[in-house]
């Protein structure tokens, strides 16, 4: 039975509670990256999506320019747009539990916690690719 600890990606970038809007936006387009679990030193206390940073990120949609946009988005903080009940699950947890509660609950990902610490993220892609490698069609 495959856990939670074998498939997810342990190197994961994250971001402060104090952070700009616009490092955010830096990070997810830079690093292709949909997801950042948002920490206050070790401890997880959010979350915060591509969808919403799009959100976000309404000043282009009324007309503002790239320039303006970025100035707006320096000036909101992490903690002003993220998502604080952030659902989590444990390294040792099935890995069949974790990806119900995914499709279950919609989301892309889940961040894995052990002793109130963020260890790891898992994501739709990760799964993906574990089921490729179990057919077999996928490089190991």
């Amino acid at each position: 039975m495959k856990l939670v600890r074998d498939i997810m990606v342990r190197e994961v970038a994250t971001l402060d509670v104090n952070d700009e809007l616009s490092l955010a936006n830096d990070i997810m387009r830079l690093g292709r990256i949909r997801h950042l679990p948002v920490v206050e030193g070790s401890k997880l206390v959010g979350i915060i999506s591509e969808r919403d940073l799009f959100r976000s990120s309404l000043a282009q949609a009324l007309g503002y320019g790239t320039k303006a946009s970025r100035d707006l988005m320096k000036t909101i903080r992490i903690r002003d747009i993220m998502v604080s009940e952030v659902l989590t699950v444990h390294p040792d947890m099935a890995l069949g539990d974790a990806v119900k509660i995914m499709v279950e609950k919609k989301i892309g990902c889940l961040p894995v916690v052990e002793d109130n610490r963020l260890v790891g993220l898992l994501t739709e892609t990760d799964v993906l690719l574990q089921y490729c490698k179990e057919l077999g069609t996928c490089a190991a």
